[in-house]
């Protein structure tokens, strides 16, 4: 039942962050399941429960179909957050122990991996990965930040900060994202 309840937060977490206004209908959930991003979601749930469960070969059986269907390497080890979106599937690898937060917009062609052997990134919540982005290292990237596309981070980015650049450099901060964290309004 905790990998009905998963999938369930899942869907409607997708929801609520893909559909205009947020709202959550039947219709929009069912809307949202028939997304591929809901599908490498799914199948990576599942990878987890039979971890749990000590299914053997189920994580290697599931891994290659994510791999083969939808272009994604995601580890057994990841941990990914409720509703994480994967706009465009082709192309994704999450490596090691990597930590993807709640909500986080994945888009296609990118890479959260180990840099030099020294640890795997940890990724806030509403964050937003652009197509071809690199994350590489123990760097954190802080709630509502926004990686640019192609961009390479090595360092933190903090909370609501943009980054972009090879190698990617804070350029702004996100007023909306400020604002709502803080409770000011958009200074």
């Amino acid at each position: 039942m905790e990998l009905v309840a998963r999938l369930v937060g899942d869907a409607k977490s997708l929801t609520r962050s893909t559909q205009p206004g947020g709202a959550v209908t039947v219709r929009t959930v069912i809307r949202t399941i028939g997304f591929d991003g809901f599908a490498v979601l799914a199948l990576t749930r599942i990878r987890e429960a039979a971890a749990r469960w000590h299914v053997p070969g189920a994580n290697r059986a599931i891994r290659m179909t994510q791999m083969a269907i939808y272009g994604v390497e995601i580890s057994r080890d990841a941990h990914i957050g409720e509703g994480v979106y994967f706009l465009h599937t082709s192309g994704v690898v999450i490596g090691g122990d990597a930590t993807i937060g709640a909500r986080t917009l994945i888009l296609g062609n990118i890479t959260i991996g180990n840099r030099n052997n020294n640890g795997y990134p940890t990724i806030g919540d509403d964050v937003v990965i652009g197509a071809g982005a690199r994350i590489l290292g123990p760097v954190n990237i802080g709630d509502g930040a926004l990686i640019g596309a192609n961009a390479v981070v090595v360092t933190d980015v903090p909370p609501g900060a943009t980054a972009v650049g090879v190698p990617a450099v804070v350029r702004e901060r996100r007023k909306q994202t400020l604002a709502a964290n803080d409770g000011r309004s958009g200074e």
